[in-house]
């Protein structure tokens, strides 16, 4: 039987590893060494330790909540990073409150404010200033999600730019293709910045002259109707493709070619990434980087718990893998390139 007197720094000072790989070994979760996973697994074994996380986040807690930070809440985007984040706070017992602040000039002071009802805070990158972050991490544990912030505090995150460096190596090697325009703004949000730098590397990479600008829009679909607007409208040759910093634009740029009567592929290449639902069902299909969305927002939901559960230990950030998916709407059958698919 389990002895619930071994706790979770015993056995992370036992193995000689940090309570939070001890965390992902007793949860399964995140990537671990096999010989950190051995050793873990031996001292778990030898003195009994069976997790009680839930029992001892909750004498912990002085609220039993957790917060989650947002720019906003329209898309799918944001749906999924509730139903992952909730997947973990619920079973914990811990309620979820959610704080938009539509990038409104106090939203440093609102999240501020957040932190005096919940135990921790999971805060989209780029929603809140960095001395703000700082400072909120002096009040709870804080987890940036999708994106990165300071040094001292951890995040989740995905590999966004060697994905979009593969996505559009496709497009220049494997089609051909040069008159590439990468459509969503980098300013202010992490994801999108290390998109667009993945982007120009893939040019760098064949030692072509890479894009210097992007066309800065933001990242709903209305903004992807927009932007054909922008770049076929008033009699301009139409660019070879468009690479979209998330689907929602590229199902938004889909829509504004087909209604100006170009034919997708073979008019107008058009790709997206974090394959929300719609990118598979949509004619064609759009060719994206399938991203794990909740399971990003579960990880941070278990930094927090784990933070709560181990006050004052260190927690290493994660980068979770994505997928190069390719569908008919970059010109490729509904397979992988030569080559396969990427991390």
């Amino acid at each position: 039987m389990g002895n619930s007197r071994v706790t979770v720094r015993e056995i992370a000072r036992l193995a000689g590893v940090s309570v939070a790989t001890v965390s992902r070994v007793s949860n399964g979760t995140g990537q671990v060494s096999e010989e950190m996973r051995r050793r873990v697994l031996e001292a778990i074994e030898k003195y009994g330790y069976r997790p009680d996380h839930l029992g001892r986040a909750l004498a912990a807690r002085r609220h039993g909540a957790l917060g989650l930070v947002f720019p906003g809440l329209s898309g799918p985007y944001f749906t999924e990073l509730i139903q992952g984040f909730e997947s973990e706070a619920v079973p914990a017992r811990a309620s979820v409150h959610i704080l938009c602040t539509h990038l409104r000039e106090d939203s440093d002071d609102q999240a501020l404010e957040m932190a005096r009802r919940v135990d921790g805070i999971a805060v989209v990158g780029g929603t809140i200033t960095e001395p703000a972050l700082l400072r909120l991490a002096e009040l709870v544990p804080v987890v940036v999600l999708a994106g990165r912030g300071p040094e001292t505090v951890p995040s989740v995150g995905v590999d966004n730019a060697p994905a979009m460096t593969m996505l559009t190596r496709h497009l220049l090697v494997d089609h051909g293709l040069r008159d590439l325009v990468f459509v969503g703004s980098p300013d202010g949000s992490p994801d999108v910045s290390q998109r667009w730098a993945g982007f120009q590397e893939a040019y760098r990479e064949l030692d072509l002259a890479p894009p210097t600008e992007p066309l800065r829009l933001a990242m709903q679909q209305h903004d992807g109707v927009l932007a054909t607007e922008r770049l076929l409208g008033g009699g301009t040759p139409a660019p070879q493709a468009v690479v979209c910093a998330n689907d929602e634009l590229a199902l938004g740029v889909l829509v504004g070619a087909l209604g100006r009567g170009l034919r997708v592929p073979e008019d107008l290449v058009i790709t997206g990434f974090d394959d929300a639902p719609m990118a598979a069902l949509v004619s064609p299909p759009l060719t994206t980087v399938r991203q794990p969305v909740r399971e990003l927002a579960a990880e941070a939901a278990r930094l927090i718990l784990n933070a709560v559960d181990a006050p004052g230990a260190a927690f290493d950030s994660v980068v979770l893998p994505t997928e190069f998916v390719v569908r008919r709407s970059c010109g490729c059958p509904a397979e992988p390139p030569t080559g396969g698919t990427g991390k």
